[in-house]
């Protein structure tokens, strides 16, 4: 009874409050509400990025921006721009393996590791028979009977050697397979970045071994075809300019694209089966605001800047949207004003009314204009340009932002982040709130840009120590790339430089994001080591003391 009287008192101070809002406000209150319910529908399956439930969402945003007036700024003259996203690779369905003329099935019977060449061999031999100009086979049950209580063993750098010796004795392909009863784990990588070893090497199961290389000394005539591809798909920024005709912009921005079924496993949902990840506030509540917002700026009399409002897509995936804008703009960045980003703006609590707000120290305008005391709000500052959302992209570009976001919750990265929680009378105060910050900055020119503090990679407090190198997501290379180097930092002070690939940090060798996070993880504060990077064409080392 008590639950229900509360749930009764909340509902009628949420009625009371609408009840005194203004009409104006009560339409914002609505389109809001269709905005989300419809981003937010599990007919769009979680809007990831280059899906079918994405295109659904860009259709959408496409169509607001049109009915207020603002003029498309995508690719060929539409509101879309188009830009790739790297997905690791994959193995083509041309690639095949006949044994004894039986045809093997791809995945069930055998598959190629990731970093085996692209082949087409013919070739006869047995599992015995170990000769130069043939494949060799290797039987895994040794090894890890020999290693299994080893916890520092690593197979897959065993597989990977004994490619390497086989090769230099001259075998053409590695046929593997497991005849212990011990679990190998070995599965085809799909984001793997392993350097091409120069023969292919194959995996062949457990049940394609018994059915087919049952005879150690029976012949066997191969046929080997392995095509492995780059997998891609592409992601859709939505682009839409209010054009004033003066001489410089606000940017406007907010992703809309969310984590669809988890297939890129980024959520925090500890189910067994797969759920549709609507993502209402994160982030349809801030693709939302823009969309209000570009109505509202549309119908204003704030003309000495034009607005282009940017709904990114890869977000998601690490802000893959807006640094493709930012390396391929719809207009000349140098006369970019500033960049406002709102990321999950529609959890407002009631209570604490907590806004927290980016990027506050990259002008020092915004101390002019921000005050700390609100009369609805209590804000929160930080004053870094960077930070895990699309604002990052524009910082880096020596542009002054502010992100905005009303705080994290139980629901985030979670199927139950629905848009019957969204705080929608909160979410109008962000609105509001944001339309006066854009009023003050109607006459105050071009406003000036001031470097910041950056979160550096690796300042997590896993890591004992960090570079100070923030990575580029998007980069589909071996190494990591650095996108920027933080100020005052490690980096920084030995010379390294943003565009630089690490490739080694000690003895420890890595080929993507995680890998080198594992081989920092290795430091403490006061170790000295090495950094090997690639500058261009040309490898160079570092010494560092962390």
């Amino acid at each position: 009874m008590m639950k229900y009287f509360c749930w009764l008192l909340i509902f009628c101070v949420q009625v009371s409050n609408a009840q005194k809002l203004k009409k104006a406000d009560k339409v914002i209150i609505a389109n809001l509400q269709t905005h989300i319910g419809y981003l937010a529908d599990d007919k769009l399956e979680g809007r990831r990025t280059g899906s079918s439930g994405e295109k659904l969402a860009s259709d959408y945003i496409s169509s607001v921006f049109s009915k207020a007036g603002l003029i498309a700024k995508g690719d060929e003259g539409g509101y879309l721009q188009a830009f790739e996203v790297n997905d690791g690779k994959a193995i083509s369905p041309s690639t095949h393996l006949f044994i004894n003329g039986n045809d093997l099935k791809p995945t069930a019977d055998f598959f190629p590791l990731v970093y085996s060449p692209n082949t087409l061999l013919e070739a006869t031999s047995a599992l015995g028979l170990q000769e130069s100009g043939g494949p060799w086979f290797y039987d895994l049950n040794e090894t890890l009977e020999t290693n299994k209580n080893n916890p520092h063993f690593d197979l897959g750098d065993a597989i990977k050697s004994k490619a390497v010796e086989v090769s230099g004795k001259g075998a053409i392909a590695l046929f593997v397979y497991n005849s212990s009863s011990i679990d190998d784990g070995v599965k085809f990588d799909v984001k793997s970045k392993e350097t091409l070893s120069k023969i292919p090497v194959i995996y062949i199961t457990k049940a394609a071994k018994n059915a087919y290389l049952k005879d150690d000394a029976a012949a066997l005539d191969l046929k080997l075809k392995v095509l492995i591809e780059e997998k891609k798909r592409t992601g859709h920024n939505v682009i839409g300019l209010i054009d004033n005709h003066v001489a410089n912009t606000i940017i406007l921005g907010a992703h809309y694209d969310h984590l669809g079924y988890n297939e890129d496993h980024n959520s925090l949902y500890a189910g067994t089966y797969p759920q549709i990840h609507n993502g209402a506030d994160d982030n349809a509540s801030g693709t939302a605001a823009i969309l209000e917002l570009s109505k509202l700026l549309s119908a204003s009399k704030f003309k000495n800047n034009n607005y282009l409002f940017v709904s990114f897509s890869g977000e998601e995936l690490g802000l893959f949207g807006s640094k493709y804008f930012t390396e391929h703009p719809c207009l000349d960045l140098t006369t970019a004003n500033y960049m406002i980003n709102l990321d999950m703006v529609g959890r407002l609590s009631d209570s604490s009314r907590g806004l927290s707000i980016g990027g506050y120290g990259t002008s020092p305008t915004w101390g002019e204009l921000i005050a700390p005391n609100h009369k609805f709000f209590k804000i929160k500052f930080d004053s870094s340009g960077t930070g895990p959302s699309d604002h990052t992209s524009f910082y880096r570009k020596d542009i002054p932002v502010l992100f905005f976001f009303t705080g994290l919750h139980s629901d985030y990265h979670k199927p139950s982040d629905d848009a019957d929680k969204i705080n929608y009378l909160g979410e109008l105060q962000v609105v509001k709130y944001i339309y006066a910050l854009i009023e003050a900055t109607d006459k105050k020119g071009k406003l000036p840009f001031r470097k910041t503090r950056e979160v550096a990679m690796g300042s997590n407090t896993s890591f004992k120590v960090t570079l100070g190198i923030m990575p580029d997501y998007t980069f589909s290379g071996s190494g990591v790339r650095a996108d920027g180097i933080s100020e005052g930092k490690l980096a920084q002070r030995v010379g390294i430089k943003a565009g630089d690939v690490l490739i080694q940090l000690g003895d420890y060798k890595f080929t993507d994001l995680q890998s080198y996070m594992e081989a920092l993880s290795k430091f403490k504060k006061g170790d000295a080591s090495k950094v090997k990077l690639m500058r261009g064409t040309e490898e160079l080392v570092f010494n560092i003391v962390f």
